[in-house]
């Protein structure tokens, strides 16, 4: 629970925000989710809270919550290729600055996150899914949504584990990985994943 979001310092003023953040920047596999949200002003909600701090059923019944409150929201999928390309950071800083300038708001606050590129002024804020409501809820939106999106890999290569640990390097996993080898979902620029890449070209 969020005493009082930073969101009230600009809805007093009448201003509309948007809060970002994502979920999956440390697994080697499967995308990661960036997500952001405008809720009314004046909006309150006493069970919104940083995703890692509830249970995956919270997170759930909060997820059709958020959705239906919303004003606007957006989450955006980003490949593994993607992230191989521009590395995590990169990937997840294009994201939110793509969600930025779409978004029809007056001000946009980050998890963390510098945004050079957007049209908007803006705040990244250290811990800011503990801190904004609109953060908090779009860390509920990306965790969901990529948790979802595990389980449905888990469906397809229950070998490895996914629903369980969610792509993260688990020693399960990296044994799995090694035992079974490399799939299309696995991030090539990730250290364990780049180190088996490695063994298997000598």
């Amino acid at each position: 629970m969020l005493d009082r979001p930073l969101e009230h310092d600009y809805w007093d003023q009448n201003q509309s925000v948007l809060g970002m953040d994502e979920a999956g920047r440390g697994p080697i596999a499967g995308p990661l989710m960036v997500a952001g949200v405008i809720f009314p002003k004046g909006y309150h909600n006493e069970l919104i809270d940083d995703s890692k701090k509830l249970s995956e059923k919270k997170r759930e019944a909060l997820f059709k919550t958020i959705i239906q409150d919303a004003l606007y929201y957006q989450i955006l999928v980003v490949d593994e290729k993607t992230i191989d390309k521009k590395n995590i950071y990169r990937a997840t800083q294009e994201a939110m600055m793509e969600i930025a300038n779409k978004a029809q708001c007056d001000f946009v606050l980050s998890d963390a996150m510098p945004l050079p590129d957007i049209d908007k002024p803006f705040q990244a804020i250290v811990k800011g899914d503990q801190k904004s409501l609109s953060i908090a809820a779009a860390s509920i939106l990306a965790k969901v949504t990529r948790d979802r999106w595990m389980k449905k890999l888990d469906e397809m290569y229950p070998q490895y584990g996914l629903a369980k640990h969610k792509g993260y390097p688990t020693k399960a996993h990296i044994e799995a990985l090694n035992q079974y080898g490399l799939q299309d979902f696995y991030r090539r620029s990730y250290g364990p994943v780049k180190k088996l890449e490695e063994i298997r070209l000598f």
